[in-house]
């Protein structure tokens, strides 16, 4: 947790905690988001931050008690009960934005595709860091700024990219998480909590995979931030190279039957 009175600076943004709000600099995409967060607030989604306002430069949100899912995960999130509790996280907010309905205005930050009747607003940004655990129980998920339309599926393939995690295995190591075994388990944990086959599963991750490459490609090359930054370090390598070994052990992921 951010001690009240620090400032984070992540990868991509800077986080400030005053008391028991946080506050962050504001965007393009800032109304947008503050329009999904008050719709959650509305139907009684409480694992997300409300919105407490802005002044002009920054937003105010409510603060989400627990600490982020950092390298090496911390034991509830290393646990199958752990990423069952992310699926059905996940599915609980899927149900809860399934009747927002954007405003005509809203502008989303990398925003891909408009929206449409059939299509939700995703979180985007569905890797354990932004996952706050308060001791065994999942808080919820922080850091909305990636929000944009896309396809439920696409949030499930990103979670089980970044949480089983579907990742080489110095990425296993790092989150303490390894071995073929383990890792199909946890994939089934994810997917049975959510309600999804794991094999739709794997082809949208492969898909996300590629497309993510492609958008740090060509607005990376452009100089837009934060995609900028992300080809300076090597991601859509580093993600082409992962889209790779995914699909060599997709079989082993899908008790051989390759789906």
């Amino acid at each position: 947790m951010i001690e009240d009175g620090a400032t984070d600076r992540g990868s991509v943004t800077t986080v400030r905690r005053v008391g028991e709000t946080i506050r962050r600099p504001v965007g393009g995409w800032t109304p947008a988001v503050h329009a999904l967060l008050t719709h959650l607030e509305s139907v009684g989604f409480t694992r997300a931050p409300r919105v407490l306002g802005t002044d002009g430069t920054e937003e105010m949100l409510s603060l989400l008690h627990g600490e982020p899912a950092l390298s090496p995960w911390p034991p509830p999130l290393r646990s199958t009960a752990g990423i069952g509790e992310l699926g059905s996280w996940l599915r609980d907010y899927h149900d809860a934005v399934r009747d927002f309905r954007p405003p005509a205005d809203a502008r989303w930050q990398g925003q891909e595709v408009e929206w449409r009747p059939g299509l939700v607003i995703r979180h985007g940004d569905l890797g354990p860091w932004n996952s706050i655990w308060d001791g065994d129980r999942l808080a919820g998920f922080i850091d909305w700024d990636f929000a944009a339309p896309g396809h439920p599926i696409d949030d499930l393939a990103q979670l089980a990219w970044y949480a089983v995690p579907l990742r080489p295995v110095e990425q296993q190591r790092r989150a303490g998480v390894t071995g073929e075994r383990t890792l199909r388990s946890r994939l089934d944990a994810l997917c049975a909590a959510y309600g999804a086959p794991a094999a739709a599963v794997l082809d949208a991750l492969d898909d996300l995979q590629s497309r993510e490459a492609a958008r740090i490609e060509r607005l990376g090359r452009r100089g837009h931030e934060p995609w900028a930054t992300f080809l300076a370090r090597g991601d859509a390598a580093e993600m082409a190279a992962e889209r790779a070994w995914l699909r060599s052990e997709r079989a082993a992921f899908l008790g051989g039957s390759g789906g």
